[in-house]
Formats: C-alpha cells, structure tokens, sequence
C-alpha cells in the first residue's frame, strides 16, 4: 500500500530502432545470411573470423577474401539462461554459448535450445536453427540446436523480425535496423515523491539549502555545493523566465510536435535551477532569453504525478527579465 512516506515508482521504457549502414564486409555477410549461408573472412595470419572483420587484427589492413563455413559447429563455453527476458531469441530457459563453426578460426556467440543444463557441454556439436522467412539480418540465425537433434523435438518459436533491412540495387543488404529496448522500474527518492505527488495538486515544490539558500526545482535532497540535506520545502509559483533555448528544426520519430517549436530551459520564479520544457504559445523565432513565461497546465482529469501535467510554457506578455537577473544561471 503506497503511503505518503513511500516514495513513488514507476515502469520505464527507452527504446529506438538503431539503423545502421554496411560496409562491403557486412553487406556481404548479411546478404549471404538472407540465403542462409554464412561467410568468414580471412585475416593475414590464414585464420577465418566469423562473424567477418573489416580489418585485420593484427595488421590493421583491410580484409577482402570471403570464405564460405558450415552451419554447424561446436560449444566452446556456455552460460545457462534460467529466465529469459523480453527480446531474447528464446523465450525458455536456454543457452548463451560461444560456437566455432567447422571452417572458422573464431567463435560466435549465439543462443542454444537445449531443455537443461545437462543437455548442453564443452565440446558439444550443435547446428544452426534458421529463421522461418530470412531477410539479411544477424536474427536469420534463430540459434542453435543440437547436432544430431530430431526434426520432431519441438523447437522453440523463431523470434519476431526486425523491423526491415534495405537492399541495394544488386540486392545486396545495405542497412539493418535492430530495434533496441530498455525496460525498468524507476524508483525515486522520498523528496522528489513529494515533489511528483505537488504536482498531482497543481503545486510546484522545491527545496532550499540551508547553508547556501539555493533552491532546487526538482528537488535533489542535498545540496550538490554544501553537501548538507536540503530539508526546507519551498512552494514556488507556475511563473518563470527562459534562461537557454533551442529551436527544434529536424523530425524525429515519436515525435508529438510538428516542428519547428523550442525546448528551453525555465528558470522559476524564486528558484536557483532552471529546468526543461517545451516553449509553445508563440512563433519558434520570437522565443528569447529572459522571455517572461507561465505553466500552462493540462486539464485537471488528466493530472498524474508527473511534470508533464504541465503541458508546455507560453508568454505571459510581460516585459523581459533583465540579463543580470537570470545570467549567473546559464
């Protein structure tokens, strides 16, 4: 049960689609992964790297001879996955493991269906469980299952695709994109819970230093130059001034703004650290330094502890703060 001395926590998730553009070595392996074949490179020393290098290890050249290995290999060491989380390529315990393929020099690691840790050892010939509909992407290769595995022991699903991967002309795979995801639970401390349950009131709650009488908007709980606790809490007003800005010009993806509009950082009235938020309410080019500004909120159903009750700042119309009233603060 949350109590008002509990502090707030809540999930998280950050994530993006990384794309990435292939050189001449990656594009080829890719390409010969979306026909379920794989190649190695050759270094100067006559040693096969899988997956390929650009470059020698040794000699730092550029590697160009492409050599065709098996789809089966063997375990050179492993780890065991007794939970798997989100995004693995098995969503059952299994194997992290690093597998030589017959015809390489270096080993890759990948996962390994096998039902237990007895079923999986050093030494141990194991064979590539390929993806149901290969597009030229590291994930063409599920993972790996025993060698002399049965077609009827039931493996485990293939994981999802990546978004896309992007062919050239000649069909070769120029771009992959991996989709990257990192989920949490954030947990904040006692201070900022109070400062986040404030909000969910409409009120904007900083805390003051003791030694230094700084006050801090979000609250930190002790004062980063003193180092002492900062334990008297501050009620500040919705009004401010915009220290530092930015004039955002380029999309991105999730994006909920059309540009071009201004993320800038606002300075309180009676606060010593100013903070970001989006600047709305005005043409991009009319923002300035020491804009006098004020919270517009959203609708009171739609409050939650969160800074983003505060839907955006807008000009409040009055004249601008003078330069030596905020420049001490940029």
């Amino acid at each position: 049960m949350i109590t008002e001395e509990t502090p707030l926590h809540a999930p998280l998730e950050i994530g993006f689609d990384y794309t990435r553009s292939l050189g001449p070595v990656l594009t080829h392996f890719m390409t010969q992964l979306a026909n379920r074949r794989i190649t190695g490179i050759r270094g100067s020393d006559g040693r096969v790297h899988v997956p390929p290098v650009e470059y020698d290890p040794h000699t730092a050249e550029a590697l160009t001879e492409f050599v065709d290995v098996s789809d089966v290999g063997t375990v050179r060491t492993w780890s065991w996955v007794s939970h798997p989380v989100e995004g693995q390529p098995i969503q059952r315990p299994f194997a992290w493991a690093l597998i030589t393929l017959d015809g390489a020099d270096t080993a890759l690691l990948h996962a390994v269906d096998v039902n237990s840790t007895e079923q999986i050892h050093t030494g141990m010939r194991v064979r590539v469980r390929w993806a149901d509909e290969p597009i030229g992407h590291i994930t063409d290769i599920a993972y790996f299952v025993p060698a002399d595995a049965g077609e009827e022991r039931g493996d485990a699903p293939t994981p999802p695709r990546p978004p896309a991967t992007e062919r050239a002309e000649d069909g070769a795979v120029s771009t992959v994109i991996t989709p990257i995801r990192l989920d949490y639970t954030h947990s904040v401390s006692p201070e900022e819970s109070r400062y986040l349950r404030a909000l969910a009131e409409g009120r904007m709650l900083g805390q003051r230093c003791p030694e230094c009488e700084k006050v801090y908007i979000p609250p930190r709980g002790a004062c980063p130059t003193d180092g002492v606790p900062t334990t008297t809490e501050v009620e500040l007003p919705d009004t401010g001034i915009v220290t530092t800005f930015c004039i955002v010009n380029v999309p991105f993806l999730g994006q909920r703004i059309q540009p071009p509009y201004v993320t800038a950082y606002i300075l309180l009235d009676g606060a010593d650290i100013p903070f970001l938020h989006l600047v709305l309410g005005c043409e991009a080019d009319e923002v300035r330094m020491g804009m006098r500004v004020r919270a517009a909120w959203k609708p009171r159903e739609e409050w939650e502890t969160s800074l983003q009750n505060v839907d955006h700042f807008e000009p409040t119309g009055e004249p601008d703060a003078p330069y030596d009233s905020y420049a001490h603060h940029l």
